[in-house]
């Protein structure tokens, strides 16, 4: 009599689990060696004891799930770099535009200056202030009612006196509420991009000056 092969579904199982993260190749040889050593055990079952079917079923299953993963992974990875592709196109085209991301520097240049800010909800009363480098305030501007929403303001460098401040670098603070809540609000200045980094993972980041690097998501507003 035939006497029952040493090799378990367990051990079979557990080199399919060992495989599921490794090359096409591998999965392939484990969906090879899987089939061997199901033929090998039915072979030599013991014709008292055959492996019934619940547990042959289990086993498709097991290789059916390895190539199952892997054939995802392979759609997964296919899909993420055609997505940072797009990224990087749509990256590389705001290089020299100017655009809104969270700070509060703003710069005064030809009596000029442009920031803006955010507003999480609408707000009855919103309030802009302007301080300039030894954080004294120089202008602050009510804005009445707005939206929730993303919004940019302009700075003729007047300050709340009328006096002309001159050009440099000044710093803005927004407040906003509606009847006795606060309003969440984020500060926004103007930055140029700069370039485009691409990280070491895949990612995209914009290069805005001073050091500072953004990704797309963190762009509020494009001029």
């Amino acid at each position: 009599m035939s006497t029952v092969n040493s090799t378990t579904s367990a051990d079979v199982i557990a080199a399919l689990q060992k495989s599921s993260t490794s090359t096409t190749s591998k999965t392939e040889e484990a969906q090879t060696r899987f089939l061997k050593l199901l033929t090998e055990q039915l072979k030599n079952q013991d014709p008292l004891n055959p492996m019934d079917n619940a547990q042959m079923t289990s086993q498709l299953a097991q290789i059916s799930t390895v190539d199952g993963i892997d054939k995802l992974n392979k759609t997964l990875t296919s899909l993420l770099e055609g997505s940072q592709s797009n990224e990087a196109l749509q990256a590389a085209a705001l290089v020299g535009k100017g655009v809104m991301v969270e700070g509060t520097k703003l710069t005064l240049s030809g009596s000029k200056a442009y920031g803006g800010f955010e507003l999480a909800t609408a707000a009855d009363k919103v309030t802009l202030t302007i301080k300039d480098s030894k954080g004294l305030e120089v202008r602050k501007m009510e804005l009445g009612s707005s939206d929730a929403g993303v919004f940019n303001f302009a700075w003729d460098g007047k300050s709340t006196n009328g006096t002309q401040a001159v050009d440099g670098n000044y710093t803005i603070s927004v407040s906003a509420t509606r009847g006795s809540d606060t309003v969440k609000t984020t500060s926004l200045q103007l930055s140029t991009v700069n370039s485009v980094l691409r990280t070491s993972s895949g990612s995209v980041s914009l290069d805005v000056g001073a050091g500072n690097l953004v990704s797309l998501s963190d762009i509020k507003q494009i001029l």
